[in-house]
């Protein structure tokens, strides 16, 4: 079974300024087929893990969830914010494959 913490913690800890502030978990269901990994970390670092549109978040997701294939397994990768007290922040960060709001018009 691949090391699915180390490899996360590989893949986003670069992108943090503040390393010490990353929180991982990892659950997994009976079977040991399917594994939950939850990733938390400074907000101000938000932006850079997640990424223009959420690209750099699914990179990770792709990368995590190719290796859980080779093993057979499906892994769901979820970020929350460390800081649940604060009302204003989101408390998971998830993004669609698709678009959820209507494109812009361009004008010329």
């Amino acid at each position: 079974m691949p090391d699915y913490l180390a490899l996360v913690k590989f893949l986003i800890e670069p992108l943090l300024d503040s390393q010490d502030a990353l929180r991982l978990d990892c659950e997994t269901n009976s079977k040991g087929d399917r594994l939950r990994v939850r990733v938390a970390f400074d907000p101000a670092d938000r932006g850079r893990v997640v990424g223009r549109n959420g690209r750099t978040l699914q990179a990770i997701r792709t990368v995590v969830n190719t290796a859980a294939q080779s093993a057979n397994q499906v892994v769901h990768l979820d970020v929350y914010d460390p800081n649940p007290g604060d009302k204003h922040a989101d408390k998971e960060v998830k993004h669609s494959h698709g678009r959820s709001s209507p494109r812009r018009k361009r004008v010329n």
